[in-house]
C-alpha cells in the first residue's frame, strides 16, 4: 500500500511561481521569509506528515475513538503524534509572535496545513479549529482574554473549538436556544452544541470552547446571539489551571469517516451553569464568529487538496503496480499496468491536474490574505481583502467539491479493489466527504458568493478579477502548441465567467430566485475559470524555464506541469460555457419543480 509524501516540488513551484513569495517577503514584518527558509519549514513538514501522521491514518480510521465516563480516547498512537506536533512549534507558524507564535506569512502555514490533512485529516482538524480559535481573539477578544488564553492556544498546550450547531439551529443560527446569565464579570452559560469537532479529547489537559449563546438581554433571532469563550478547565489569575467547569462531552457522533476525529455532543450548565467570558460586545456573536467561520472554511479548502494529493499518490502507486489486460494498440499480448491505458491516463490525469489547480488557488489566496494584513498601503490591504472575500467561499466549495471528485476517481481507478476497504481507496473519500458540509453547506457558500460577494457589490471585484485573468490570456504567447490552446480555453473561460457575473448583476435586483438557483454552478464556473487562470500560468513559466535550457531545472517536473495545464485546459476549463449556460438559463425548470 502507497504511503504520503509531501508534494514538495510542486509546492515550491506553487508558493514562488504563482503565489510571489518574493512579493510577500518585502511586506514588512516578513523580510527574512526567503525561498531557503521556505524549503526548510516544508521539508521538516513533511517529515513530520509522512513518518509520524500518515502511518497513524489507517489504523485511527479502524481504532475510532472512544468515550467512557466523560474521557474521550483517541486512537492509538496520536496524543503521542500531537505532543510532536507542538514540540515543533507548528501550531504556532502564522502567529503574533508577542503569544510566542512565528510570525510566518499565511501562505506558508496553508503549505503545511495541507500538509497535515494530505497526511491524516482526522488528525489535522484539532489544530485547525485551534487556529480558528486564536485568529478570533486576535482579532475580537480583550487584552484580559488574549493574556489567559492565547499563549498556550498558540503553542496548542490548549487546543480549540467552534460551538454553534444545535439539534434544532443548523445553519439557521437564528434558532439557537443557548443562553447566558450574567454572573459578576463572566457569565453562566447553559445548553446543547452538536457536531462539535474535538470537543473532548485526551491531546491536552485544557480544551478552549468558542461557544454562540443568547445574550440575557438580547433580541430574537440572529441579533440577540453573543459569543463567550468556556473553557473546560477554568484558568486561575496566575495562568494555572482550576476546577473543572460545568461542561462535559455527552456522546460521539458515529460517522461515514474521519473516525479518529472525535465529534461530539457537548453539554453546557447541566449544574449551576458552564462559565463563560464575553468576547467583544453582547449581541455580536455572529459578527465575531464569521472571523472564526471564514478562517475555517479557508482551511476547509486545504482538506480538499491535501485528500486529493493523498488519493492520488495512491492511486498512481496502485496503477503502476496493477497489471490487467494487454496495452491498447499493440500487438504484444503481455498484461501491462493499468498507467498504460489511455481511460486510466486519464483519471490519473484528472486527478493531477485538479489538484494542482485548487493548490494554485488556495495559496494564491492565502498570499491575498498576507497582502490584506500586512501590506502598507491601506487601498491595498482593502483590494486584497475584498479578493480575499470574493475567494474564500470558491476555496471552501471547489476545493472541497474537487477533494470528494478526486477521491472518487481514485476509487475507479482500483477497480473492484476500490470498494473494498482494504485497498485504503474508500478512506479517502469517506473522510473528505463532510468537507463539503463543513462550516455551511457548498450551497451556503455558493449563495454567500453570488448575493454577498457579487449581485450586492455589482460585481466590483470579481469583475476585476476578470480583468486580470483576460489580460495574463491576452499576452500568453502562440508559439507553443499547448500554451496556444490553453489561451484559447482561458479566453473562453472568462469570456463565460464574465456574460455569467453580468447576467446575477443585471437580474438580482429583480429575480433574486432566478439567481440563487445558479448559486452553485456560479461558483464552479469561478472555481475552474480562476483555477484555469492558475494552471495557465503554471503552463506558462514552465514553458518559459524549459526554453531556458538550464541544466539544473528539474525538466521532468516542468514537462509533467506542461501537460496538466494542458489537460486542464481541454477536459476541464471547457466546461466553462455549458456552467454558463446553467447560470442564465437553468431557473426555467427549477422554478416550476
Amino acid at each position: 500500500m502507497s504511503t504520503y509524501e509531501a508534494p514538495l516540488a510542486d509546492m515550491r513551484f506553487v508558493i514562488n511561481e504563482l503565489a510571489d513569495l518574493d512579493g510577500i517577503a518585502r511586506l514588512p514584518g516578513f523580510e527574512d521569509v526567503s525561498p531557503d527558509l521556505v524549503d526548510a519549514i516544508l521539508e521538516e513538514a513533511g517529515k513530520l506528515g509522512s513518518e509520524v501522521l500518515a502511518p497513524l491514518n489507517r489504523s485511527g480510521d479502524e481504532e475510532g475513538c472512544v468515550l467512557e465516563n466523560g474521557v474521550v480516547r483517541t486512537p492509538k498512537g496520536f496524543p503521542e503524534a500531537y505532543q510532536k506536533f507542538i514540540d515543533g512549534g507548528w501550531n504556532g507558524v502564522p502567529f503574533d509572535p508577542q503569544f510566542g507564535g512565528q510570525g510566518l506569512p499565511a501562505l506558508v502555514a496553508t503549505a503545511t496545513f495541507e500538509i497535515w490533512h494530505g497526511a491524516n485529516m482526522a488528525f489535522a482538524l484539532c489544530p485547525t479549529l485551534t487556529q480558528a480559535a486564536i485568529e478570533l481573539l486576535s482579532v475580537h477578544g480583550s487584552d484580559a482574554l488574549r493574556s489567559r488564553f492565547m499563549e498556550k492556544l498558540v503553542s496548542g498546550v490548549w487546543t480549540g473549538t467552534m460551538n454553534m450547531t444545535e439539534p434544532q439551529a443548523g445553519s439557521d443560527l437564528a434558532k439557537v436556544r443557548s443562553k447566558s446569565v450574567r454572573d459578576g464579570d463572566h457569565y453562566r452559560i447553559t445548553g446543547q452544541k452538536i457536531f462539535i469537532t474535538h470537543g473532548e479529547h485526551d491531546f491536552t489537559d485544557n480544551i478552549i470552547h468558542m461557544v454562540l449563546a443568547r445574550s440575557p438581554d438580547g433580541p430574537e433571532g440572529i441579533k440577540g446571539l453573543s459569543l463567550f469563550v468556556v473553557p473546560k478547565i477554568l484558568v486561575k489569575d496566575d495562568g494555572s489551571l482550576g476546577d473543572r467547569n460545568d461542561l462535559r462531552c455527552v456522546s460521539l457522533e458515529h460517522k461515514m469517516g474521519i473516525n479518529a476525529s472525535p465529534t461530539c455532543v457537548m453539554s453546557y450548565g447541566d449544574n449551576e451553569g458552564a462559565i463563560g467570558y464575553l468576547v467583544g460586545e453582547e449581541n455580536r456573536g455572529i459578527e465575531y464568529m464569521f472571523t472564526m467561520m471564514n478562517n475555517a472554511r479557508l482551511a476547509i479548502g486545504l482538506e480538499g487538496v491535501g485528500i486529493a494529493e493523498a488519493a492520488s499518490q495512491h492511486a498512481r502507486s496502485y496503477a503502476a503496480e496493477r497489471v490487467q489486460s494487454r496495452a491498447v494498440g499493440l500487438d504484444d499480448k503481455e498484461s501491462v499496468t493499468i498507467d498504460r491505458h489511455p481511460d486510466v491516463k486519464r483519471m490519473l490525469l484528472f486527478m493531477q491536474a485538479q489538484t494542482e489547480a485548487i493548490r494554485a488557488l488556495a495559496y494564491y489566496s492565502a498570499a491575498a490574505l498576507d497582502m490584506s494584513k500586512h501590506h502598507p498601503d491601506e487601498n491595498v490591504r482593502q483590494e486584497k481583502q475584498a479578493l480575499v472575500d470574493l475567494l474564500t467561499p470558491v476555496v471552501k466549495a471547489w476545493g472541497s467539491d474537487t477533494g470528494i471528485d478526486v477521491a472518487n476517481t481514485g476509487v475507479q481507478v482500483f477497480g473492484g479493489a476500490g470498494y473494498i476497504e482494504e485497498s485504503g481507496a474508500p478512506q479517502f473519500l469517506r473522510d473528505v466527504r463532510i468537507a463539503a458540509i463543513y462550516e455551511g453547506t457548498n450551497g451556503i457558500q455558493a449563495n454567500d458568493l453570488i448575493h454577498r460577494k457579487v449581485g450586492r457589490e455589482k460585481g466590483v471585484t470579481v469583475k476585476s478579477l476578470i480583468a486580470d485573468i483576460r489580460a495574463f490570456g491576452e499576452d500568453i504567447p502562440d508559439d507553443n502548441d499547448d500554451l496556444a490552446v490553453i489561451g484559447q480555453a482561458l479566453g473562453a473561460g472568462v469570456d463565460a465567467l464574465e456574460e455569467a457575473t453580468d447576467w446575477i448583476v443585471a437580474t438580482y435586483g429583480d429575480d433574486i430566485e432566478a439567481v440563487s438557483a445558479g448559486a452553485v454552478p456560479y461558483l464552479r464556473l469561478l472555481g475552474i475559470t480562476a483555477g484555469g487562470w492558475m494552471m495557465a500560468r503554471a503552463g506558462a513559466r514552465a514553458a518559459q524555464r524549459l526554453a531556458g535550457n538550464n541544466p539544473d531545472e528539474d525538466r521532468a517536473f516542468l514537462e509533467a506541469k506542461m501537460v496538466s495545464a494542458r489537460f486542464f485546459a481541454d477536459h476541464i476549463l471547457v466546461q466553462a460555457k455549458g456552467l454558463c449556460h446553467t447560470v442564465t438559463r437553468g431557473w426555467s425548470a427549477v422554478g416550476r419543480f
